[in-house]
């Protein structure tokens, strides 16, 4: 069995203000934090003698390469991003970095979501990627208008119930 994964689909590079805040600081607390004290505890580790058999120092070196991966995978993502910090000119309908309230046809069931990039995404809070079928599905949709998405259980209908923008993007 091979260990070669096709690459990942490229993902929309848009990014919220807050979104690329938090980026920046993610991988400033890797670098400046969490890389040193890893770094620092690995030597203790391979100070202790025979390494194949050294449980620290084999998951220390893991624990390195899980956080140099990602400060890798940060540094190049944030040139690539482009900040959105400015509602779209057009806010009633539904683009990049808007609150939509939806209604489920058929269930009568409402949900809000936030459309963030793929960056940002956090289902706990509702903020789903552009790039998902739902955003791609309602995107310059209007307050009243109905859509259908091809979700994972099958096609949905939906309504939009309200479109709204955060102040400052």
């Amino acid at each position: 069995m091979s260990r070669w994964r096709p690459p990942a689909e490229k993902s929309t590079a848009l990014v919220t203000a807050e979104g690329h805040a938090r980026l920046k600081a993610e991988l400033d607390e890797l670098w400046r934090l969490r890389r040193p004290e890893v770094v620092k505890a690995l030597a203790a580790a391979a100070a202790e003698g025979d390494r194949s058999e050294n449980a620290e120092y084999t998951y220390r070196k893991k624990q390195l390469g899980e956080i140099d991966r990602r400060v890798r995978y940060l540094s190049k993502r944030l040139e690539t991003l482009r900040v959105v910090d400015a509602p779209p000119a057009d806010r009633e309908a539904v683009f990049f970095g808007a609150t939509v309230d939806v209604e489920d046809v058929a269930s009568g069931e409402s949900w809000r979501y936030r459309i963030v990039g793929p960056d940002e995404t956090d289902a706990k809070r509702g903020w789903i990627s552009i790039d998902s079928p739902l955003a791609r599905a309602m995107l310059k949709k209007r307050a009243d208008d109905e859509f259908e998405a091809a979700l994972p259980a099958g096609n949905a209908r939906f309504v939009i119930l309200d479109v709204g923008y955060r102040a400052g993007g």
